[in-house]
């Protein structure tokens, strides 16, 4: 008998009829005998909707009540999903975040998960049965709900499998598994049947959309197995595990492209110390994650600063940043929203030499000028211009992982 979470996303609960094939699917896995604790997200849409309403209400939604609004989302599924269970014969009971005690710092709307007091969750299971939790929320010191961020259910279940001590943290979406490459971009994109936690947290970051990013940080430190596969067949999915010898033998696993980066450049900074910390100070107290980051040193004493942050936070940004360069007597600031990070990811970078060259000549050839590049031990990563992005990945993806 294994101990097994099972996630099912908003696409796999969207309607009721979803969340009686989901029912059906945990009935199959309690009837097995396997302990079973499922998370759910909120039914397809259902978030947008409750913040689009928190936005009606104000112009500008108190964070914590918008908290306490979307969480809704998620108590409805597990209520329901658990009333489908009984339907079945199935003896359930749903929890919500401060239920379980899944407590969290007090960042409303992109908490992070402090403790989890697993112990009714345990008490349930021994009992024969099945614990659905509502994904996504928890709750901080002081007893505000709080929200885990989009995607935030993929945290919830990975942290849920680690205090648990799960066997597996199965997470079903509306894909079969994680591809080497998006495959609305590249047709012939396959799927990986496992990949290491290192390269999925990097495909993570890049934007591949499979797994949130903290879900698979959880996953790497607590060793918990995850199965990534589709709610809607049985195959075999994309297993994310400990890295392992024949990992290295492949030198690229995947191509990544996110479109949801902005560039903000800072002409004219005066090259004295201390003027980094004066600049990017302030951008990461305003919550505001800068990711490249280059500066070029100038013959007149004068350095220029380019980096990228997220597309979303790029007005509240360059706002910040002008008014920083202007304190620190910077020339100007410019930004730029026509831009797109495109990566490739794989253990065997670490082996294989000549990789970083051969990423540029493939870039060179296509006439894509690269305007950024970031690199580490696994990852090589090119700021360009948006509308070269897809072509950028396709050829990547055909000069690095061959065809099956």
């Amino acid at each position: 008998m294994a101990l097994i979470v099972q996630k099912f996303g908003g696409t796999s609960v969207a309607d009721l009829d979803r969340i009686r094939h989901v029912a059906g699917r945990v009935q199959r896995t309690h009837a097995a005998g396997h302990q079973v604790a499922v998370v759910v997200s909120a039914m397809a849409g259902e978030t947008n909707r409750l913040l689009a309403l928190a936005k009606a209400a104000h112009p500008r939604p108190a964070e914590r009540e918008s908290d306490v609004l979307a969480s809704t989302g998620e108590q409805v599924t597990s209520a329901l999903t658990a009333l489908v269970l009984h339907d079945l014969g199935v003896p359930a009971r749903s929890f919500l975040g401060h239920q379980v005690r899944i407590e969290t710092d007090s960042a409303y709307g992109r908490a992070r998960i402090v403790r989890i007091d697993a112990e009714r969750l345990r008490e349930t299971l021994a009992s024969g049965a099945v614990a659905v939790v509502a994904g996504f929320q928890g709750v901080d010191a002081d007893g505000s709900i709080t929200t885990l961020g989009r995607g935030g259910s993929d945290t919830s279940a990975v942290a849920l499998a680690a205090a648990l001590g799960a066997d597996m943290c199965e997470i079903y979406t509306d894909v079969d598994g994680v591809h080497t490459s998006d495959p609305r971009i590249v047709p012939r994109a396959r799927k990986l049947d496992r990949i290491s936690y290192d390269e999925m947290l990097e495909l993570a970051s890049l934007g591949a959309k499979v797994l949130q990013i903290r879900s698979v940080e959880f996953a790497k430190r607590y060793c918990v197995p995850v199965h990534v596969r589709s709610s809607f067949n049985d195959n075999e999915g994309t297993r994310v595990v400990e890295e392992d010898a024949t990992m290295e033998e492949v030198s690229v696993a995947g191509v990544a492209a996110d479109q949801n980066e902005a560039k903000l450049t800072v002409r004219g900074v005066p090259d004295n110390p201390g003027v980094a910390a004066r600049l990017f100070g302030p951008v990461a107290a305003a919550g505001i994650v800068v990711d490249m980051i280059i500066q070029n040193a100038s013959a007149d004493g004068t350095t220029d600063m380019t980096f990228t942050v997220p597309r979303a936070d790029y007005d509240q940004a360059l706002e910040l940043v002008r008014g920083i360069a202007q304190t620190i007597g910077a020339r100007d600031v410019r930004g730029d929203l026509d831009v797109a990070k495109v990566s490739i990811v794989g253990v065997g970078m670490r082996t294989h030499a000549g990789i970083a060259a051969r990423m540029f000549e493939v870039l060179a050839a296509e006439g894509i000028n690269i305007q950024m590049i970031s690199t580490s031990e696994i990852k090589i990563s090119v700021v360009v211009d948006a509308k070269y992005c897809e072509l950028a990945v396709r050829a990547l993806h055909d000069a690095f992982i061959p065809a099956a």
